[in-house]
């Protein structure tokens, strides 16, 4: 029982040395160093051109414009395409939004020539977050 004190006192001492090395990043401390980049990592990855944030209460924001209705959208999205060889939509929607909404806001993005994405919003994240970007 003597022994296994000491090989437990011992161990203690070891793992304080290491994890209070200079080797060990502490919170707060700049790195100064980069990852490696891997070329064609990024090959598939969609660019995208814009996002709409669909609400839980059937409210859905742009960008750009802020608060539209379906029938707004609809205009929003006809002239968007122009700008971009090939306009990607992201659709960002709450838990609650229902896919009946969400099949006919894509539908419509669709038909204006969009490729859809779409993506699960934060549950802490607000409308305003969705005019800042």
């Amino acid at each position: 029982m003597g022994t296994l004190h000491y090989v437990n006192v011992g161990l203690l001492g070891l793992f304080f040395t290491l994890l209070g090395s200079r080797f060990v990043l502490a919170p707060g401390v700049g790195v100064d160093f980069q990852l490696p980049q891997l070329a064609g990592a990024q090959a598939g990855a969609a660019q995208v051109t814009d996002v709409i944030s669909v609400l839980r209460s059937g409210q859905i924001f742009t960008s750009d414009e802020g608060l539209v209705d379906i029938g707004q959208l609809r205009q929003w999205l006809k002239a968007r395409p122009g700008k971009e060889p090939h306009p990607t939509l992201l659709i960002r929607a709450s838990s609650g939004v229902t896919l009946a909404e969400l099949v006919e806001i894509e539908g419509a993005a669709h038909d204006a020539g969009f490729k859809v994405l779409l993506g699960a919003e934060e549950p802490s994240a607000g409308p305003s977050q969705a005019e800042t970007r």
